[in-house]
This record gives structure tokens, C-alpha cells and sequence, in this order.
């Protein structure tokens, strides 16, 4: 197996680039990361990335890989073993739901800048119907049964997401779905995706929500003043 020198460009709220990230460690490969700030990228980076979006790979620090989806396939091809099932249909069946996770992640936006309760509330019923779809599919412990996959990989990080966001919700967006909640504390368990993040992240991600100006943000802020 040839070795490649791997840098990770990266931003500490990104769920792309932990999905990335959790492919890197459990893959056992190593690699540099480098951090940048998305309100300010650096003139190398925008060079760099025709979206201008993270994560990028930079291998050997010739090639450049861009898009999440990409990075974590090249990732799980250059090592022995794979994140992926043999079985084809399988394997496709996985890659649909990670492309449903990735719409998940849009509907998490959709929720922290939401500008009013009902637009708040709608969201939150929207995603609790997707996770419905996600409850009829999961074979605990991880999404396919014993084995950490791909879509396990996807998911850590969305569900990183309402650790910080869910006391502050209209609704119980998991509240009924016991296959969803008990897959969810599997993952949060799961040394790859706690170290996919920095411990500062939950206080980085309430920052950022607060920032929004949404309705969420105005949630969280009357929530905190009342504990002060």
C-alpha cells in the first residue's frame, strides 16, 4: 500500500469535515489537519477549492480532493478493509442513505435560522419525519448491525448537532423513535466521532446559533438569561 503525506483543510464546526475526519480514525490513517476561518478564508484556500467550501485533502501536497463524499471514498479505498458492505445492493442502499443524511444537514439549517415559531416548528415536525424513515431502517447496534460503517460516519454528526440544540426545540424531534435514540448514544460513544470534534465545539456551535438572529438564537438567549 503506498503512503501519501494527507492534509485536511478544515473548519471546527463543519459536519462534513467530521464525517471526514471520523473516516480518517477509523481507518487509522494518518494525517495532518489545518483549520481555517470560513468568515475569512486565506487566499491559499480559495486557490485551492473551487467551492470554496471544506474539507479539502491535500495529498502529497500536490493533488487536491475536494467534496466529503469524495474525500471519505478515496479514504476508505486507501487502506485495507472498507467502511463499505461487499454486498452491492447493500452498498448502494448506504450510499442513498448517506445522501439522506446530507439533506438531513440541510433541514438542521433550515431549523437554526428559522426567523419565526411556526417556521421553527415546521422544520422541527420535518425533521422528525426524516428520522422516522431512519427508525424503520436501523439494525442496532450501529446502522447495519455490528459493524461501524459509512453511514455511521455521516450520522455522528448530525446528531452531534442536538446535543447542543435539542433543549432549546418546540418539539421532541426523537421522542418515540427508541432504534434512532438508542443509535444515536452508540455513535456518541464511539472514540472516532468524539474525536472528530474539539472539546470547545458545543460552546462553538451555541455561538453560532446565537449569532443567527433566529428564532432559535432568541430560544437559547431567554433560556440562558433565566439560568443567570
Amino acid at each position: 500500500m503506498k503512503e501519501y503525506q494527507l492534509e485536511l483543510v478544515s473548519h471546527h464546526l463543519c459536519p462534513y469535515v467530521q464525517r471526514s475526519v471520523i473516516t480518517l480514525l477509523e481507518k487509522n490513517i494518518e494525517h495532518q489537519r489545518v483549520y481555517i476561518d470560513l468568515s475569512d478564508k486565506p487566499q491559499w484556500f480559495l486557490s485551492m477549492s473551487p467551492t470554496g467550501k471544506v474539507p479539502v485533502l491535500k495529498v502529497d501536497s500536490i493533488h487536491v480532493l475536494f467534496e466529503s463524499a469524495v474525500i471519505c471514498e478515496f479514504l476508505d479505498e486507501l487502506t485495507p478493509g472498507s467502511l463499505h458492505s461487499e454486498d452491492l445492493i447493500i452498498k448502494a442502499k448506504h450510499r442513498a442513505w448517506i445522501e439522506f443524511g446530507s439533506q438531513i444537514l440541510n433541514k438542521i439549517g433550515a431549523i437554526y435560522n428559522a426567523h419565526d415559531e411556526n417556521t421553527l416548528r415546521s422544520e422541527c415536525q420535518n425533521i422528525r419525519e426524516k428520522f422516522a424513515w431512519i427508525e424503520k431502517e436501523i439494525t442496532l447496534p450501529f446502522f447495519a448491525g455490528e459493524n461501524f460503517n459509512m453511514v455511521d460516519a455521516v450520522f455522528g454528526p448530525i446528531y452531534r448537532y442536538f446535543d447542543t440544540m435539542e433543549n432549546y426545540l418546540p418539539l421532541p424531534i426523537f421522542g418515540g423513535l427508541e432504534k434512532v435514540q438508542q443509535w444515536r448514544l452508540n455513535l456518541s460513544q464511539r472514540p472516532s466521532v468524539i474525536s472528530a470534534v474539539s472539546k470547545d465545539y458545543p460552546q462553538l456551535l451555541e455561538e453560532f446559533i446565537i449569532h443567527r438572529q433566529s428564532c432559535l438564537s432568541r430560544r437559547m438567549i431567554e433560556s440562558i438569561e433565566r439560568i443567570l
